[in-house]
């Protein structure tokens, strides 16, 4: 799916507002894995979400919901990131610290 929506995309879908990092992922990823999830979560690459998932984003993107994107880093280590509906929140977080 990240292909078909962020191909030649350059501009994001959605304001990400302000990035929080939780500490138990700032323990596990580097800059470049941090900039690599924001970049795919808000170009609509949802990651390893189930396909209802994925398309309950499309429509929380249509419908001013929460969106949450789901990935691994290089580590095999699962990340969350999720932006709440008002748009002025994105956090990286693990599972663990939901």
């Amino acid at each position: 799916m990240f292909m078909k929506y962020c191909k030649n995309q350059s501009a994001p879908l959605f304001a990400m507002g302000q990035i929080y990092i939780t500490p138990g992922a700032m323990n596990v990823l580097n800059t470049a894995e941090v900039n690599n999830f924001l970049y795919r979560h808000c170009h609509g690459d949802w990651g390893l979400v189930c396909a209802e998932d994925a398309e309950e984003n499309w429509f929380s993107l249509q419908n001013g919901y929460r969106l949450m994107s789901v990935y691994t880093t290089y580590d095999e280590v699962i990340v969350w990131v999720i932006t709440e509906d008002d748009r002025s929140i994105t956090t990286v977080l693990l599972p663990e610290e939901y």
